[in-house]
């Protein structure tokens, strides 16, 4: 950095202060002193300590992110938008100036910038540009107790960055850490132990069903929530925060407390919405709030005005099938750790208090820490990014829990079957093949960007694209379900079969594209969001489908991928050439038809298939299905393409 810029960084650091109502200001000097003295620092707190705010502001008080930013690393895009906009509030600017942000599609960062936060995935990103992180002095990895892929595969690269950049500092931070394994991962780094919340936290258990009286009803989520909610509102003052496993639950349960819970006001919160959205539980407001949020609001971000929380002790927890190579989100039971970072969003403003909808004998049961995702996770987006950055293979890698060896072979296996790697020349530098090197630099999938790649040699990069980036998101095709849903499911199938192909799938993205394309152009912006909510369309999804296609366009066109200008439709019974550039890239899951509703393997108990593994048609596909006809004529007849 220019000597110049250095010495205007210095002067803009701002006088900083400190809230004195926060546990770890109570440590300022300790933590000042320990960051000091030592490359690597873990520092570990209960939720409402302030570290995800406050530590920042220590290393800035040491003279960090003067010739080079500090670097704070957030899980999820609303914790890093949100712990920018509250560190730059208590330094005295504004976003994008002394403080900034990145995340997926949004970059507010300036040369002036002193502390950028950002996700994870952000930073591992940048590995590839700048391995060795010379815009950071200081790295801060927040939430580590999460142990999501990008984190493990951070902490790994930093221990070996860390014996080449001795003026590097590394703080680990969360609230719930096995502090003595993250120390030893980095040779005996010193530990710091915070104390967290201002006030008690009264956990009652509160199960869905009594086992003592089999004949009582069991209750289902939202009207256990009710029941608790009901008892809250009565005993705590200010808001509730209810933690859901998904976006389904939270709207099910919101549309439940609507009509039962009278002059009460009911916010979803959850990643997919927008930051406006998502700012409101932040705004002030005269009723009393229940916030119905998914596992977004367990760590960093703090919901303001939170008294009680409401626990239903579940979430979605990615896993890999090694047996069918599929990736799942199941709804499952989650740790202890998780459960009391729940309890621990309130206590912060008085006494508060947890309910937990299940029992005390079922939390004694759980694990105590969330198992790491590297051990549930396909490896092969990780193989290939360690390849891409010259890592090695992924067994010598220094996770701090290793995958299983038969993991990692298992991703070697589908790179291989993409030709994205040369099995001759395993860990060499030689190992990534041409092919390789370009699908490494698409941030999605391999087999999606295998599928692009692929497209190219058809002439149907512009389909492809479209069709990429709609399974690269969950399907925005809304389909009702449960008790008294009958009707409305009749009504979104024959809406949606008017964008339906019976042949294809992959026809049926094309159609739907274009059906959106048409509809917001024709529309205003509120008219497009009335008329997805009409036609059980996901408008937030769709927006995301939207972005995540212009980011493959811009990614693939500097890679020289040629976009066609006219349809690659020419066999429409068969969807070529961008149905076979589609299907020959998903080597593991292709089957024949045995049934209009069962499948099986198409090389049964060969390497490439799914062994013994049989597969069903899905809710959205009309492939070997009776539908309901369209709801009109209006079907396009061919699908447009932008």
């Amino acid at each position: 950095m220019h000597r110049d810029l250095v010495e205007q960084r210095r002067l803009s650091v701002p006088k900083i202060t400190y809230p004195p109502d926060l546990p770890i200001t109570g440590r300022r000097q300790e933590i000042l002193d320990t960051i000091r003295s030592h490359q690597v620092v873990v520092i570990a707190g209960e939720t409402g300590s302030g570290k995800s705010t406050q530590i920042p502001k220590f290393c800035l008080e040491l003279g960090r992110g003067v010739e080079a930013m500090i670097g704070h690393t957030q899980p999820r895009r609303l914790a890093a938008r949100s712990i920018a906009a509250r560190v730059a509030e208590e330094v005295g600017t504004s976003i994008g100036e002394l403080v900034g942000y990145t995340v997926r599609f949004t970059d507010e960062v300036g040369a002036r910038t002193l502390v950028k936060t950002m996700t994870d995935g952000i930073l591992l990103a940048e590995l590839q540009r700048d391995p060795d992180l010379r815009r950071y002095d200081t790295i801060i990895i927040d939430e580590a107790h999460e142990r999501t892929l990008n984190i493990d595969f951070l902490l790994g690269y930093l221990l070996r960055l860390v014996d080449r950049r001795k003026d590097l500092k590394v703080i680990i931070t969360s609230a719930t850490i096995d502090t003595e394994k993250f120390s030893n991962h980095f040779g005996g780094a010193p530990v710091i132990e915070v104390s967290g919340r201002t006030y008690p936290v009264d956990v009652r258990y509160q199960p869905l069903g009594d086992p003592d009286k089999p004949e009582t009803p069991t209750l289902d989520v939202a009207e256990g929530i009710e029941r608790a909610a009901r008892i809250l509102l009565r005993e705590t003052p200010g808001d509730i925060l209810c933690f859901l496993p998904g976006e389904r639950e939270i709207r099910e349960t919101q549309d439940h407390l609507s009509k039962t819970m009278g002059d009460v006001e009911i916010l979803p919160l959850f990643g997919q919405l927008s930051p406006a959205e998502q700012q409101r539980i932040f705004q002030r407001h005269d009723r009393r709030r229940i916030i119905l949020s998914t596992n977004v609001a367990e760590t960093s971000l703090t919901v303001p005005g939170i008294h009680a929380v409401i626990d239903t002790g579940t979430a979605r927890i990615s896993r890999f099938n090694r047996r069918t190579k599929v990736q799942r989100l199941p709804i499952e039971d989650i740790s202890q750790a998780s459960a009391d970072q729940r309890a621990g969003r309130c206590g912060r403003l008085g006494p508060g208090v947890c309910i937990r909808l299940f029992d005390e004998s079922d939390f004694s049961d759980r694990p105590e820490f969330t198992e790491p995702e590297v051990q549930r996770t396909n490896l092969a987006s990780v193989v290939l990014r360690m390849a891409s950055l010259g890592l090695g293979d992924a067994e010598s890698f220094p996770f701090i829990d290793p995958p299983d060896a038969r993991a990692i072979r298992d991703g070697i296996t589908l790179l291989e079957e993409l030709d994205a790697v040369d099995p001759g020349q395993a860990g060499t530098d030689g190992w990534l093949t041409p092919l390789g090197l370009q699908l490494a630099s698409i941030p999605i999938d391999p087999k999606l960007g295998r599928m692009l790649l692929e497209a190219d040699d058809h002439g149907c990069c512009t389909e492809v694209a479209i069709i990429v980036a709609g399974l690269s998101i969950q399907d925005p095709r809304i389909r009702p379900t449960g008790v008294g849903s009958g009707a409305a499911s009749e009504r979104a199938a024959q809406l949606h079969a008017r964008y339906t192909d019976d042949s294809s799938d992959f026809l049926s993205w094309l159609l739907l594209w274009a059906h959106v394309k048409v509809e917001r152009n024709e529309r205003s912006g509120n008219g497009f969001k009335k008329m997805c909510r009409d036609e059980y369309l996901h408008f937030l999804r769709i927006r995301e489908w939207e972005e995540v296609h212009r980011q493959l366009r811009q990614i693939a066109k500097a890679l020289g991928l040629r976009f066609n200008d006219n349809p690659a439709t020419r066999c429409r019974a068969s969807g070529a050439p961008f149905r076979t550039a589609c299907a020959r890239r998903l080597l593991r899951q292709r089957s024949e038809a045995v049934s209009r509703h069962a499948w099986r393997p198409l090389r049964p108990g060969r390497r490439l298939g799914t062994q013994a593994a049989h597969a069903g048609v899905g809710d959205g596909s009309r492939v070997g299905r009776n539908q309901p006809a369209p709801s009109s004529d209006s079907r396009p007849n061919q699908p447009a393409v932008a």
